[in-house]
């Protein structure tokens, strides 16, 4: 049992085990991202807590008063019940120009932004005698508003103009509420024999922290969104129909049209369904932070044990090539050394940027590795190939982290190379020779 202990297959069968027992400091690592990120996270709430959150607008769509009256078999009235009916405009334009800023909470930078948005629109006079005929009800067209759908009100720093039908109005808080969505209203009152659109416009600035986006409350919609933020990531319903990405910003149009939606051109307030479609309909952009500290500390973690694995293979072949010997706990110490380089790679780039942490922190554990292994191979030369082969790890590492679309292909040719690159440098070995206990360790008398 003791010289099969002493067997090279039992060595390889220990080095895969050691290897494994990593997984253990490696969870833990990307445990502590995970929880850095929350605190993160964190940070972006309590920014948006005092200058406005994710920020969604709505436009202005008319809410006429009505009243559903059930009728028995006598003809007198046996139930009345009042509703709110919500007619969308025709058309609507909206152009909202975001200028972005940071705001650090302790170490952590939130973009946040301000923005002038302009909305335009028109309600036909035929959507509010359509509506009036589809559901029964009757309507009190003197009574009506016009609604404006906001996501944080917090976020409103001011309204600098409304027009209907070109005169001045007002928009006040209102205690409705739309799905989600806040509501501010003005009144304004709707002759049933009216036979020209009701235009409206209005000009607010907002500010919100990391996203704008706008709900497409018309039949034809057009929204244009510009900023000099230079990496926009686009979200919701739609992407862009045209879209201009450079080094200055961008600028992205949508148009979107009411067959794109799951909603139709009116309904009643009440009706849950449509204010539960109300928010997936929303197309906008988000203030993306390309290769975010965490998220490239999270996809270095993802090949830890590969290469912990690539560099046991590495000493392991020392062993086997130049007849010298380590001990299971010097592999350990050398994985310990491996996956400490996660934590500090991580402490570091919080404060320095990932590209220096990651410079830093790989030449430390290159230096730690490499001297010991001189002193473990009592060979110079020996710990000079293993920080080598070391350092181009960590280079290929680096290289699959920059890579977010080519770093499966990267990272699978890398692999396929070094296994043919093993076979090629263990062809010549007689592995049945090996099966013999190994040669004494070097300090053996």
């Amino acid at each position: 049992m003791f010289r099969w202990m002493q067997s090279i297959t039992a060595k390889v069968l220990g080095i895969a085990v050691l290897a494994l027992v990593m997984l253990i400091p490696l969870s833990q690592a990307d445990g502590l991202v995970r929880e850095r990120q929350a605190m993160r996270d964190a940070a972006s709430t309590r920014v948006a807590e005092g200058w406005g959150g994710p920020q969604t607008l709505g436009g202005l769509v008319l809410a006429v008063p009505t009243r559903y009256e059930t009728q028995g078999s006598d003809g007198k009235v046996v139930s009345v019940r009042d509703g709110t009916e919500i007619v969308l405009a025709d058309e609507q334009t909206t152009v909202a120009d975001l200028a972005v800023d940071r705001r650090r909470v302790g170490m952590y930078e939130v973009p946040v932004y301000t923005g002038d948005v302009t909305i335009r629109g028109r309600i036909l006079p035929e959507d509010l005698r359509r509506f009036a005929t589809d559901t029964g009800a009757a309507w009190y067209p003197d009574k009506a508003e016009l609604r404006l759908l906001i996501a944080d009100t917090r976020g409103l720093q001011g309204i600098t103009s409304v027009t209907v039908d070109g005169r001045a109005a007002r928009l006040s808080s209102s205690a409705a509420r739309m799905g989600p969505y806040t509501v501010l209203s003005t009144p304004v009152r709707i002759d049933p024999a009216r036979n020209t659109p009701l235009d409206f416009a209005l000009t607010l600035r907002i500010a919100g922290t990391e996203s704008f986006s706008a709900l497409p409350l018309a039949r034809t919609n057009a929204l244009r969104i510009r900023s000099p933020w230079p990496d926009p990531s686009f979200t919701g319903a739609l992407l862009p129909g045209k879209r201009s990405v450079g080094a200055q910003g961008f600028d992205a149009t949508w148009q979107v049209l009411d067959l794109n939606r799951a909603y139709g051109q009116h309904w009643d307030v009440a009706n849950a369904d449509v204010a539960a479609r109300l928010e997936p309909s929303a197309v906008g952009v988000k203030l993306y932070q390309p290769g975010g500290v965490y998220q490239q500390n999270d996809r270095a973690g993802k090949y830890g044990l590969l290469f912990i694995a690539l560099t046991f293979v590495a000493f392991f072949l020392f062993e086997v090539l130049k007849g010298l010997r380590l001990h299971p706990v010097q592999y350990l110490l050398v994985g310990a050394a491996m996956t400490s380089f996660y934590v500090l790679l991580l402490a570091l780039s919080e404060q320095i940027g990932f590209g220096p942490a990651y410079a830093v922190a790989a030449a430390a554990v290159v230096l730690i590795v490499g001297g010991y292994a001189m002193a473990a191979l009592r060979a110079r030369a020996a710990g000079l190939a293993l920080g080598g082969v070391l350092t181009l790890v960590y280079a290929i590492l680096y290289g699959l982290i920059g890579a977010e679309q080519y770093a499966l292909l990267i990272g699978s040719v890398v692999l396929v190379a070094v296994i043919a690159l093993l076979m090629y440098l263990t062809r010549r070995i007689d592995w049945y020779a090996y099966s013999a206990p190994l040669p004494p360790s070097l300090d053996t008398p």
